[in-house]
């Protein structure tokens, strides 16, 4: 592996440009060049590379002369390969965002890309589903940038002393966090043990919606009200204002 990091270097290929030749993120490229064996790289990437190469085998990669030839076509296919995996530029409107956005976010979807395109992981898929639907929550939830901010200081990605958020709030909840996580792994908790707790909190859970149904239901007939008492047939961008307006008046009459 040593022999291949000489040689990006050599024909200055960056981890950033490797990354998205081959449509993963930076981290994921510094993983594979830290794996001793090319061949225990994922068959699609290993096969990237030594397209990129020109190459069949690793083996050959020792016996590599870069010259002035070599260079450019290696860089004519790094550039054609980036151009062809569908740069991010032409998927997302990056207007409004700083380069720091732009490469966190170049990031993750590279990361993303690579993790739900390991077929014998099917979790792989829940996990970022349940990541999506926690990034639609985070402003309303702010105990959802806390865990991920815990998460970043335990996996050694963040210092354990910094505090991007509320840092009263957030100290309080990695104290707490931290106690609950050290219960689960230590054998201090077992299913029978916390049967109640788990049964109040799936409890809480259908109270909840039972009690966002049962609002929905009641906007919805006062929409129907106000509509019937307006006189129209739909909310449309002309009468929304009147409407709504009718809804609340409806709504304060029920109080």
């Amino acid at each position: 592996m040593d022999k291949l990091n000489d040689l990006f270097q050599e024909l200055g290929i960056s981890k950033v440009r490797l990354a998205k030749y081959l449509g993963v993120s930076r981290q994921m490229v510094y993983n594979y060049l830290e794996l001793k064996d090319i061949n225990k790289w994922p068959k699609e990437k290993k096969l990237l590379l030594l397209k990129l190469l020109d190459i069949s085998d690793s083996n050959e990669i020792g016996d590599i002369k870069v010259t002035t030839d070599y260079l450019m076509a290696v860089e004519g296919r790094l550039n054609q390969g980036v151009k062809s995996s569908g740069d991010l530029d032409s998927t997302f409107d990056f207007k409004g965002l700083n380069k720091e956005s732009q490469i966190l976010i170049s990031d993750i979807t590279y990361l993303l890309k690579e993790k739900l395109s390991d077929e014998s992981n099917k979790e792989n898929y829940y996990a970022f589903l349940y990541l999506y639907h926690l990034l639609q929550s985070i402003d309303n939830v702010p105990e959802i940038k806390y865990i991920f901010g815990y998460m970043s200081k335990t996996t050694g990605f963040t210092e354990p002393d910094e505090f991007r958020f509320n840092e009263e709030k957030q100290f309080i909840f990695e104290g707490i966090l931290y106690s609950a996580l050290n219960l689960y792994h230590n054998g201090g908790a077992s299913r029978s043990r916390l049967a109640e707790t788990h049964r109040r909190f799936v409890q809480e859970i259908e109270q909840k919606k039972e009690e966002k149904l049962s609002r929905t239901q009641q906007l919805n007939t006062f929409r129907i009200q106000a509509l019937r008492e307006l006189g129209y047939k739909e909310i449309t961008k002309e009468n929304a204002a009147e409407v709504f307006e009718k809804m609340a008046e409806i709504e304060s009459r029920k109080a």
